[in-house]
């Protein structure tokens, strides 16, 4: 019998078991369109990509919807390779030069360093799962945006419509909001006709969303914000939590630490705050993840973790998604520590909005984050960037550790229950059925 239900092709790079952060948004949207009914196939790299690369996260994969079929295709990444048993004896001679001519081979296909050349394994890819099974939909997630190029080519070649879901921007830097790309650019010129043709753009945040309607104000009815939500099988039951006032404080981290995180900043807060609140004395400060991209911990943010032990600080590592639930068991207050820039929200605050624990934002206050998470009861911002008013954020969240009574983390747990990332995903998945006739 023929199955009826629509068929999407889902495209992305970091798909599990890859363990970088716009993984658990690909593996929730690409879930949730089964969910909903449709026969969904996955584009993505192969798994020795992410092991011997940015690091691996095999409790993922169990995640995967059982109806899911993943196709997995070869990625290079040579410009990380460190075996030099695989390194040609051009780079052996020279490593500076090969490097520079090997960005520059980089961005013929695509102008992407690094994955430029992908672009053409995709796109056969994308075309070979066409021709045995009709695609209703693509929908491609970046970055990298390479992805967008295998959606572009079976709506060239096949009249397949696609969605452009952007995790962060291509031409916006989200940190300082400056542009990335002059419009004259390869890049520039790329994304103009990957937007002309999409069905949808998707963005997680309405300063991005803005930001690219104001661009593009031809395109900007078919672009929506689809924030990144938290997954309720994955959040820590915390409901039966009270006051704590029998042990140690424990604030937590849990997320990766890019270069852009005020680890250093946060740390000489912690250290005033200690000294400051009785209530601080022996707690601890336990940050969960990777320390910076890649697999092998930064040296540098390793030595500011160390050289602050006997403050309570320590670094417990990366955690898998599903054992995620035992690290916030641990946890009394969460720290939220982000990169500044107006443009940048990340999925992790939707994950500690769900506990009802008290969240210390170690960020810039213009943060799209504190748009979410404004009028939250147990929110405790930093007022700028300084040891002093992280000092007294922290103070003030350890405070209502010992204090805040379960009606006001009710209250808390039902402010973020809105955020839950079904939510945001249902409203364009059924508008997307409508478009192909689909019957949720």
């Amino acid at each position: 019998m023929t199955d009826a239900r629509p068929h999407m092709l889902y495209v992305a790079w970091g798909y599990p078991p890859c363990r970088g952060g716009g993984v658990y948004r690909a593996l929730a949207t690409a879930n949730r369109f089964a969910e909903q009914g449709w026969r969904v196939t996955v584009l993505t790299a192969d798994r020795e990509t992410f092991h011997r690369f940015t690091g691996a996260d095999l409790t993922l994969e169990e995640r995967i919807h059982p109806e899911l079929d993943v196709v997995r295709v070869p990625f290079e990444w040579p410009i990380l390779e460190a075996d030099l048993r695989r390194w040609s004896r051009s780079r052996a001679k020279n490593p500076k030069l090969w490097a520079k001519m090997r960005t520059m081979r980089d961005q013929i296909p695509f102008p992407e360093t690094g994955y430029g050349p992908w672009r053409s394994t995709i796109e056969k890819a994308a075309e070979r799962i066409h021709q045995a099974d009709k695609v209703d939909l693509t929908v491609a997630t970046a970055n990298p945006h390479v992805a967008f190029t295998a959606a572009y080519h079976l709506h060239q070649k096949f009249k397949v419509q696609y969605v452009m879901d952007y995790r962060d921007a291509w031409l916006l830097d989200v940190f300082s909001g400056d542009r990335l790309h002059e419009p004259n650019s390869r890049a520039a010129r790329w994304e103009r006709k990957l937007v002309q043709s999409a069905r949808e753009v998707w963005f997680v945040n309405d300063p991005i969303l803005e930001w690219h309607q104001k661009l593009y104000p031809e395109h900007a009815a078919k672009m929506h914000t689809v924030a990144n939500g938290f997954d309720p099988d994955l959040v820590p039951d915390t409901q039966d939590r009270g006051p704590v006032a029998d042990k140690p404080l424990v604030f937590g981290y849990v997320g990766t630490v890019s270069p852009k995180v005020p680890l250093a900043d946060f740390v000489k807060g912690w250290q005033l705050a200690k000294e400051q609140s009785e209530d601080l004395r022996d707690a601890k400060a336990k940050i969960h993840g990777y320390l910076g991209y890649y697999a092998q911990p930064r040296a540098d943010m390793l030595a500011i973790i160390e050289a602050a032990a006997d403050d309570g600080v320590s670094y417990e590592g990366p955690v898998g998604k599903a054992e995620i639930a035992r690290a916030y068991d641990e946890f009394d207050v969460q720290l939220l520590m982000l990169g500044k820039g107006r443009y940048v929200t990340s999925g992790k605050v939707f994950e500690y909005l769900a506990t009802g624990l008290p969240i210390v934002s170690v960020h810039d206050p213009v943060n799209a984050a504190s748009d979410v998470l404004r009028g939250h009861p147990l929110w405790f911002p930093v007022k700028h960037l300084e040891p002093e008013s992280i000092a007294e954020a922290l103070v003030e969240a350890a405070r209502s550790a010992r204090t805040a009574d379960e009606g006001i983390r009710e209250k808390a747990r039902e402010f973020g229950a809105g955020y839950r990332r079904d939510l945001q995903l249902d409203p364009r998945i059924e508008a997307l059925g409508a478009l192909v006739g689909a019957v949720a």
